[in-house]
């Protein structure tokens, strides 16, 4: 497509500006008349957050999305730019992307003096207008407004030449989106200087007496704990921001589980991997008992990356043993469940706790509560009573995660049982996956029926060598 090269073309085009706001406005309008996905991937906010973020743009406001780690925040922010025209025209070479029928540098300015209608055009793209800093102890007013640039002046300018002004992040952000991460890590001065960028829509730098009057939207992210009179933000910044906007995590397990497959790196393209979805189930549950767990600072969140990383590692470790066994297939079992322990570390904040063996106590007593839950909801345990006698004859059941899938069918061959109850269950999953999966899949099937039965105490376990064995 032909775009206009000079001024005088963009005139003669009929191209008519529009504020950004305005433009992210307009374009979320015909999406939300289209019908169209407003944040792909995002999952469990279509109800709560995307309706706020939506009346925000409508409202053309600045917004803060507030909210624990791991709750998507900056993803969303990433994604405003889907609200912008694909290209708009600048004036070429100025560094704050200038209008071309209204220049607020003093280069944009000088290439109009000079070239008039001759003046070049250059087309930015939505992703150039986009602009994100993270909130750190040493950003300097410099960084975001502007500076003094002492090498011009040593080239020859006067310190009374606007052109000595080196621009900061946000005025060569202007007619784009500027995007601060973690906004009260930011010292209380540098808070103070966003007071007219918010308001008054221009900056001042080192006491020049131009203005440059910015069109800009502004977005922000904080932590709720420290979004608060408490904490590190200047109230009259809060006053500033037009809309705040809470974000949360998923609130039921099927959107957990939604982001997990979403999110988790699981295909592997070395061994076939089928993962149940009671695996899924146990792993999310995890992360949503941990963020109700009194042991856990709950001030400081539990990620959805907790669950994100750890289904990877359980995922992982069946990999490992169909390589390690020359298996063709990999099913995570239960037994995979104790990787999840290498990626929680770190992920969760424990109260009042310098032990750091703790820490893997807590995840696996996590782990077991949320087998606990995901198997009530699938099994009457009452239909399990034949295996539990089986058990309560003395007889035993050897599992492990480096036991081989054909172990596991040699051990039921003995047991009928519970050989029928795993045929069953295999049989379901008739329409999900090949005859090759059969054999890793029953082991699994196994170790889920009696760890479920274990978690509710109706067999023991006795764990020796990286082996499990149940009795009764």
């Amino acid at each position: 497509m032909h775009r206009p090269r000079t001024l005088g073309e963009l005139k003669a085009s009929g191209y008519q500006p529009v504020s950004v706001k305005e433009e992210m406005r307009r374009n979320l309008i015909r999406m939300l008349r289209e019908r169209e996905t407003l944040f792909p991937g995002i999952y469990g906010y279509e109800e709560t957050v995307i309706p706020e973020i939506c009346n925000a743009i409508l409202s053309k406001h600045d917004m803060l999305l507030l909210g624990l780690r791991g709750q998507a925040k900056t993803r969303i922010i990433r994604m405003l730019t889907r609200f912008l025209d694909d290209y708009i025209p600048v004036l070429a070479g100025t560094p704050t992307n200038d209008n071309p029928f209204a220049p607020i540098s003093r280069e944009g300015k000088d290439l109009i003096e000079q070239y008039g209608d001759e003046a070049p055009i250059a087309w930015l793209s939505r992703e150039e207008r986009y602009q994100e800093k993270l909130a750190t102890p040493d950003v300097t007013v410099a960084d975001l407004i502007g500076e003094i640039d002492l090498i011009k002046h040593a080239e020859g300018k006067y310190l009374s030449d606007e052109r000595i002004i080196h621009y900061g992040l946000i005025p060569r952000s202007h007619r784009g989106i500027f995007a601060i991460n973690e906004l009260p890590d930011l010292s209380p001065k540098i808070q103070v200087a966003l007071f007219n960028v918010l308001e008054e829509r221009d900056v001042q730098i080192r006491g020049f007496p131009v203005r440059l009057p910015l069109d800009i939207c502004l977005v922000f992210t904080a932590n709720p704990e420290d979004y608060t009179n408490r904490g590190r933000i200047v109230t009259p910044l809060k006053d500033r921001i037009g809309s705040v906007i809470r974000t949360h995590y998923p609130r039921d397990r099927q959107t957990g589980m939604a982001i997990i497959e979403s999110e988790a790196s699981t295909s592997r393209g070395d061994v076939p991997v089928y993962i149940p979805d009671y695996i899924k189930a146990v792993v999310e549950e995890t992360a949503r008992l941990a963020r109700q767990s009194p042991a856990i600072n709950q001030l400081s969140g539990v990620s959805v990356r907790f669950s994100i990383a750890g289904l990877e590692n359980v995922v992982s470790n069946a990999e490992r043993r169909a390589l390690l066994l020359s298996e063709p297939v990999a099913v995570p079992r239960v037994s995979d469940l104790t990787y999840m322990l290498a990626s929680g570390r770190g992920k969760i904040e424990l109260v009042l706790s310098e032990d750091e063996t703790h820490e893997d106590r807590v995840l696996q007593k996590l782990i077991g509560e949320a087998v606990k839950n995901v198997f009530a909801e699938h099994f009457d345990l009452k239909s399990l009573r034949a295996v539990v006698e089986w058990f309560e004859s003395g007889h035993t059941f050897l599992i492990g995660d480096m036991l081989p899938s054909r172990n596991y069918w040699e051990q039921l061959e003995r047991i009928p049982v519970l050989r029928k109850e795993v045929v069953h269950q295999l049989s379901t999953y008739a329409d999900k996956v090949s005859s090759q999966y059969r054999d890793a899949l029953a082991a699994s099937i196994v170790e889920w029926l009696l760890e479920g039965l274990y978690v509710h105490n109706k067999i023991s376990k006795a764990v020796k060598e990286g082996h499990v064995t149940y009795r009764r």
